[in-house]
């Protein structure tokens, strides 16, 4: 009898083992592999108190593995690359942005995840791409920054999303080489400390570390998005940096739309910093607030925003400017390089037109944009004595060739004018982007 049972258990764990391992290879047999190829050319051409011309291509993009689902469980990875075309014979220097700092090749797993979902419950963990207000990709250049993270979130409330989050480590994407710390880094979504960037770029660092040369605990995050009345969004993110500050992010958005066919909207949002625990940054007080209207109509979209951040005085960190060091930014007033409106006592103002070519029978987005930030004497990068007022200008062209599907072309420009103000004299330049994406 003993005989039988044990032979009835086995058969029953080969059984067992049988189907677990024809699970597995389902999960496999079911994943899929997506990505992007991405060529990045930039032409910058300094004016003023600086007369460098730079430019660089870039050839990467990245690779993704997702696994399909067994018992809901799902693995994810990625391979980000950016490879440096035309190596020393470049302009005056190469564009730092599209590179490793220092201006290297460079390649980083950087997904690697676990997934789980339960009905309205998805839980992701380990490296990922996030895009929040305050902790961001911010993939504007030849790689995104990415994080490693750990985030709940659940839909069981109709048209409501509850998120919770802790996220420990961040890796640096290549648009981190525009910044070496100081106040213009801080405020324009990465880190405090010179030197950082060439550091650790290509690795996943403490948030703390990365942020302002502490380790830390890392952030917690809670948020809440609701959308349940037709055309308005709200939102509501914290954003616990332990031992460094606690940051607010709330936004509303709602559009509306009449027979004509003309369709208005308007959206606020507001950020709220402060020090927390052991004051790791020094002291933290800041407010931003930021407003947005607009109106589309026969394929045009037109709109105006205005922003103010207050001030503190130079014994508060960034002199009372809004601090993001985690790739966010969300700011309705932001130029495309241009990110001042962050900066202690900034007032700003932009605004911007686009057109959608569709009733051509082209797959064709044209725009243009001014933004104007009034800089106030603490805010901390431009000389106090000279400091007024830095403005940008630019255009953007986005192509969807019909004949290569998932083909995108682009071209912008943008020409920022007293980026910088000093004594000395001002920075300014002219810059052309060129960038092809294409997504399998």
């Amino acid at each position: 009898m003993r005989g039988k049972v044990s032979l009835s258990l086995l058969a029953s764990a080969l059984v067992v083992n049988a189907m677990a391992a024809d699970d597995l290879a389902g999960m496999f047999k079911e994943g899929k592999v997506s990505g992007q190829l991405r060529a990045f050319y930039i032409d910058r051409d300094y004016t003023g108190a600086v007369s460098t011309h730079r430019n660089g291509l870039s050839l990467g993009g990245h690779l993704k593995y997702e696994t399909g689902s067994f018992e809901g469980i799902s693995a994810g990875a990625a391979f980000y690359t950016a490879n440096r075309v035309f190596r020393g014979i470049e302009n005056d220097t190469f564009d730092p942005t599209l590179f490793k700092a220092g201006g290297d090749s460079y390649s980083i797993l950087g997904e690697a995840y676990l997934q789980y979902k339960n009905g309205n419950t998805t839980f992701k963990g380990g490296r990922q791409k996030l895009d929040t207000p305050l902790a961001g990709s911010d993939d504007a250049r030849s790689l995104p920054s990415l994080f490693e993270a750990y985030v709940l979130s659940n839909t069981d409330i109709q048209d409501t999303t509850l998120i919770a989050a802790h996220v420990t480590k961040f890796a640096p994407g290549t648009f981190a080489n525009a910044y070496n710390g100081g106040v213009l880094g801080v405020t324009s979504g990465y880190t405090l400390v010179a030197g950082n960037t060439a550091k650790y770029q290509g690795e996943f660092v403490d948030m703390g570390e990365w942020a302002i040369g502490r380790e830390s605990d890392g952030v917690s995050v809670a948020a809440v998005t609701y959308s349940g009345i037709k055309g308005l969004k709200l939102q509501l993110w914290d954003y616990y940096a332990h031992d460094i500050l606690n940051a607010v992010y709330a936004e509303a958005n709602y559009g509306w739309s009449y027979a004509s066919g003309i369709a208005p909207y308007a959206a606020v949002q507001y950020i709220r910093e402060d020090n927390v625990g052991n004051d790791y940054a020094g002291k933290v007080e800041s407010d931003f607030v930021g407003a947005k209207l607009g109106v589309k109509f026969a394929n045009f979209d037109i709109s105006g925003a205005v922003s103010h951040n207050s001030k503190q005085d130079t014994t508060y960190a960034a002199n009372g400017g809004t601090i993001s060091p985690w790739g966010g930014m969300p700011a309705y007033t932001q130029g495309m390089v241009t990110r001042h409106q962050f900066m202690a006592g900034t007032d700003a103002w932009k605004v911007a037109a686009s057109y959608d070519w569709k009733d051509a029978g082209i797959n064709l987005n044209t725009g243009v944009y001014y933004v104007e930030f009034d800089m106030d004497p603490l805010n901390g990068y431009s000389d106090a004595t000279a400091s007024d007022k830095s403005t940008e200008s630019g255009f953007d062209i986005i192509y969807n060739p019909q004949a290569v599907k998932n083909l995108q072309l682009r071209l912008r420009g943008n020409f920022p004018r007293d980026f910088k103000e000093a004594n000395a004299g001002d920075t300014s330049w002219d810059e052309y982007r060129v960038i092809a994406n294409y997504n399998f």
